[in-house]
């Protein structure tokens, strides 16, 4: 498409005096008149003048450049950028829903309060946790409720323990939230399998470790073959076992959660169960707990009496509220829509699909580039640009690449502990011939590594804005329009 190839300008450079989009009336109103007529113009801010069909042109090109699930793959390792299904956004904007007011009554928001109920519920039944908060507004934050709620049940004990273990593999967030917890963390690295062992664990574990962070599978997309004993470890010295719940898309179906000994986990509802993702919101991270931790779950809880749903807005023990009312209810009404769509007897190929996907990817791919962790994954797979460096192509060289070909790139340097990483994660939403694509594309980047490294240095050369010098960006922030064009 010509437009998607066009540098559009901004709308300062488009701005011809005197030209405007529309006209209002003259108010009528005289506060209005005294205030700001006559006195106050668009002229004054310094803001762009175009005509209505320059304003409607200008955004729709803009929009045919935009990138997102729905206009291709987006193999986000570790961000599981899942198809959003229409039906979720249709139910979401029925008007019952979609004009529920959080300041209703009980008695007016049955509707919404069953909704809240049914779907805490069904994911109790997802991880075999037995309680459940879905209040917190994302998954970090529902992670900060973890660590706060790990916080409040030391001190209800009256335990001093300072310090929680962060295997090299966690995610960002993960040491963040222990730090905003108040808590010292302790890095473990992961061994040569990749995988967290548990007798390293066993060497750290002392009467100060509050609880053990862990990703499962971790971000190497490798199943923690030693959980069971590793969450034995941590109990038998008093501590509780956090899991992260980023990669929950694959094990939906094929096991539960809490009986592998873990005591509290967060879901990323956009990761697992296909709400929207990024733009920073809107977003939902319900926290799943066991029974002994149930007690300082964050407020409001949803409970059913008969056929009646009522909000419980105070408990002794609770850590108190995470966000406004009951959380972010559109994107609960979203994914609750897409477990039902499913329905039990599909929730499984969710897991088996992304599994085989990855795992399709893996194997057609080990041949032209190197694979630091052979044995088979779950949903992602890591490969690293160790082939390609020794000509001279890296890692961010191949990312950069795959925008020319149309394909958003993977994540790239994640996790830290592979040099070079390519972490890949296509999901269960991608067909046989996305995915062949996606290879061939891969390996025609591999053979021009070896060729013509030039044009992998170069790309991308087909997109409206071509390769960026990335470090001058960071070092000069250019914040304002006015020094853009400057």
């Amino acid at each position: 498409m010509i437009t998607a190839k066009l540098q559009e300008p901004l709308l300062s450079e488009l701005s011809q005096a005197g030209k405007q989009a529309y006209t209002l009336r003259k108010s009528s109103i005289k506060e209005y008149h005294k205030n700001l007529d006559g006195k106050f113009t668009r002229t004054d801010v310094d803001l762009p003048e175009l005509s209505e069909v320059e304003v409607v042109r200008h955004f729709t090109r803009l929009s045919t450049k935009n990138y997102g699930v729905d206009t291709g793959m987006y193999p986000l390792g570790s961000c599981t950028m899942k198809y959003n299904p229409k039906i979720n956004e249709d139910i979401a904007a029925k008007e019952g829903l979609a004009y529920s007011h959080p300041l209703f009554g009980e008695e007016q928001a049955q509707g919404s309060l069953e909704i809240i109920y049914t779907l805490q519920e069904l994911l109790k039944t997802i991880t075999g946790f037995s309680h459940i908060t879905l209040n917190p507004m994302a998954g970090a934050q529902a992670e900060l409720a973890g660590i706060l709620i790990t916080r409040a049940y030391f001190e209800d004990k009256k335990e001093k323990r300072h310090t929680i273990l962060v295997p090299d593999l966690a995610h960002g967030t993960n040491p963040a939230s222990a730090a905003l917890g108040n808590f010292k963390t302790q890095e473990i690295k992961c061994g040569k399998q990749g995988i967290l062992e548990a007798s390293l664990v066993e060497q750290y574990m002392t009467n100060d470790i509050a609880a053990l962070m862990i990703t499962n599978p971790n971000t190497l997309g490798l199943f923690e073959e030693e959980i069971l004993k590793i969450t034995k470890i941590v109990h038998d010295h008093g501590g509780l076992v956090y899991m992260d719940g980023a990669n929950l898309n694959a094990l939906l179906g094929i096991t539960k959660i809490a009986p592998m000994g873990v005591d509290l986990m967060h879901i990323n509802l956009h990761k697992t169960f296909s709400t929207p993702h990024g733009g920073g919101g809107p977003g939902a991270g319900p926290l799943c707990v066991n029974e002994k931790l149930s007690p300082y779950l964050p407020i409001p809880l949803v409970t059913k009496n008969g056929t009646t749903y009522s909000l419980i807005t105070e408990t002794k023990k609770s850590i108190g509220r995470m966000g406004l009312f009951q959380g972010n209810f559109g994107i609960l009404v979203r994914a609750l829509t897409y477990i039902l769509s499913l329905g039990n007897e599909n929730i499984k190929k969710v897991s088996e699909a992304a599994i085989i996907a990855a795992n399709y990817i893996k194997e057609h791919l080990k041949n032209d580039y190197h694979l630091p962790y052979t044995k088979d994954c779950m949903h992602e797979c890591i490969f690293t640009d160790k082939f390609q460096k020794e000509n001279g192509v890296t890692t961010l060289n191949i990312a950069k690449s795959l925008l020319d070909y149309g394909i958003h790139p993977p994540t790239v340097y994640f996790p830290l502990v592979v040099s070079g990483a390519l972490m890949i994660e296509p999901t269960e939403c991608e067909s046989k011939r996305n995915l062949d694509h996606f290879i061939s594309v891969m390996k025609e980047l591999a053979a021009d590594a070896k060729t013509n490294p030039d044009k992998l240095k170069n790309a991308p050369r087909e997109t409206p804005v071509k390769r960026v010098d990335e470090v001058n960006a960071v070092k000069n922030l250019v914040l304002t329009w006015k020094k853009i064009i400057s």
